[in-house]
């Protein structure tokens, strides 16, 4: 009865100490999705503010030159920008990303090479055909992201120059209302004809027509390094929200396990206890009536 007694505490303190890391992971990731949700938000109005810019830039039809000088084809070998995740206890936030670019791709024709921004997302490509270039760390606060975001555009322009690329995509989780995430792709590049047509397409927001100043070309040019800048810097900021909201969602529920497994080991522990108890006084009562008998 004591050895089944001291396996039952040690199972009992040992889901204690586990139940207080996941509630400090628990509250690390919640304190961590407000600051991505709060870039997100900024970034939002801001990317908003550049495709206002470029549509106002293709509207005054000056710079279509400068428009052709940055564009690509549209076809050719694929680059694909795919965020994960560096750490575990995620759920399934890299295996769902990595079956949707696997799906994606693969209507896609030409070479794929994959760009994995996260260790844990990189390992999920080892089996799927696709060519593995060497991944990106992932940051670990807003202020980290844009190194990563240079460092992943002076990537991308070098195999251009190379021709190893001629198109990238771009894949991450983004947060969505009523859910954890969803896992979404955005043709980056080329920036061609079809591009510059949905961006003229775009509806100035107010009756006074704007004017470019300083310069078509150079605005333009401007203008579309800062669209590819925050494209890449809200992907990952995206990105960064949803693995938090999944390791909170996937701590949630690890915390209820635990709590379950606690309150059935405790109701095992004092069922044993009691029939201990029960035990020793019914020998007791037995010994007495032993030595009162008739």
């Amino acid at each position: 009865m004591s050895d089944s007694a001291a396996s039952l505490r040690r199972k009992i303190a040992g889901a204690g100490d586990l139940e207080s890391v996941v509630r400090t992971m628990k509250a690390m990731a919640a304190s961590s999705i407000g600051q991505y949700e709060n870039a997100v938000r900024a970034l939002d109005d801001y990317y908003r503010t550049v495709q206002l810019g470029l549509a106002a830039s293709f509207q005054q039809a000056a710079p279509v030159a400068a428009a052709t000088s940055v564009s690509q084809k549209e076809t050719g070998a694929i680059g694909a920008v795919v965020f994960g995740s560096d750490q575990g206890l995620v759920g399934q936030f890299n295996d769902a990303m990595a079956e949707f670019v696997v799906q994606t791709l693969e209507g896609l024709p030409g070479k794929k090479t994959v760009w994995a921004v996260g260790e844990r997302i990189q390992s999920r490509f080892a089996d799927t055909g696709l060519l593995a270039q060497d991944s990106f760390a992932l940051p670990n606060s807003i202020s980290a992201i844009t190194p990563l975001v240079g460092q992943i555009l002076i990537e991308m322009e070098a195999q251009r120059k190379q021709g190893t690329i001629t198109q990238v995509y771009l894949f991450h989780n983004r947060p969505k209302s009523g859910a954890i995430y969803t896992p979404v792709v955005q043709r980056l590049l080329p920036l061609d004809d079809r591009w510059r047509r949905d961006l003229t397409a775009i509806h100035w927001p107010t009756n006074n027509l704007p004017e470019v100043m300083s310069g078509g070309e150079q605005t333009l040019r401007a203008l579309v390094r800062e669209y590819l800048f925050v494209s890449l810097f809200r992907a990952c900021a995206e990105s960064l929200a949803s693995e938090n909201a999944s390791r909170l969602a996937a701590m949630q529920r690890a915390e209820k396990n635990i709590d379950e497994l606690l309150e059935d080991l405790n109701r095992t522990f004092h069922r044993l206890r009691q029939s201990g108890i029960d035990e020793e006084l019914f020998d007791v009562v037995s010994g007495f009536e032993a030595l009162t008998g008739p």
